[in-house]
């Protein structure tokens, strides 16, 4: 394929992809829950955070996290007891424990308490082409009170040459405004045309099917290459074509 037929292409498998049904099985579910912008954040936040492996499963406990919460995210980060906190210990996914859950949220209750939030954590460091170096200050400023070395591997740092998929995944539901009701577009402060893609397993895969990427591994260098190339497809919103290199990948086994 050259490039225009490339696009016309993706084009339509975003919009084959891009659409209500999509909800039902991915993560995004779970801050459409919500209605209030800081409860739509933090569980959009926790929900990434654990989203990798079986799907299902990570939905699930998605659900389980917002129930320890009492459904109520913003309130219960930032009005929690030492007692609300115990209760979280008994959460597990895969390396993610209730100690990680607990430091999560006092890592929350900080950045909402002392930065005015996340949005604006993550808009400070903004620039001209990329939000790569906003995740690594977000990354910083969330872990700046006492915690365990161990938690700090569950937020992906793009100066350490990682992809950062499930924050970049975050940043497309909360940047993104594409009227299709999948995307939540919260954050007005960053343009979509800053996204990346969520590059993972499936999406990268696809990508060198297509000839979108050369480079073998799912890292940050892999992530700048096909950020180029989608920048090409579309300057305003290139992380649009996540929906159709995850559909393909996911639901076609392309």
């Amino acid at each position: 394929m050259n490039q225009s037929e490339l696009k016309s292409f993706l084009d339509e498998k975003v919009l084959q992809y891009n659409t209500l049904d999509f909800i039902e099985s991915d993560p995004v579910q779970i801050p459409h829950l919500f209605s209030q912008k800081e409860d739509i954040e933090i569980a959009g936040f926790l929900s990434a955070t654990i989203a990798w492996g079986n799907r299902k499963m990570i939905i699930k406990n998605s659900h389980k996290m917002m129930d320890l919460m009492g459904n109520s995210p913003y309130d219960f980060v930032l009005s929690h007891s030492e007692d609300d906190l115990e209760r979280l210990e008994s959460f597990v996914h895969r390396t993610f424990n209730g100690q990680d859950f607990a430091s999560f949220i006092k890592g929350l209750q900080h950045i909402y308490k002392n930065y005015n939030g996340l949005e604006a954590v993550f808009a400070k460091h903004q620039e001209p082409n990329s939000m790569q170096k906003s995740i690594s200050e977000f990354k910083k400023t969330f872990f700046e009170i006492p915690h365990q070395n161990r938690t700090q591997k569950h937020i992906s740092d793009p100066i350490n040459n990682s992809a950062a998929k499930r924050i970049n995944m975050m940043l497309r539901w909360f940047c993104r405004q594409d009227n299709k009701g999948v995307d939540l577009g919260i954050w007005k402060s960053i343009s979509p045309s800053l996204l990346s893609c969520p590059l993972d397993v499936h999406s990268g895969n696809v990508a060198r099917k297509l000839g979108l990427l050369t480079r073998k591994q799912n890292d940050g260098k892999a992530l700048a290459e096909l950020d180029a190339k989608l920048r090409e497809l579309d300057p305003n919103d290139p992380v649009k074509y996540d929906f159709a290199l995850f559909g393909l990948g996911v639901f076609e086994g392309f």
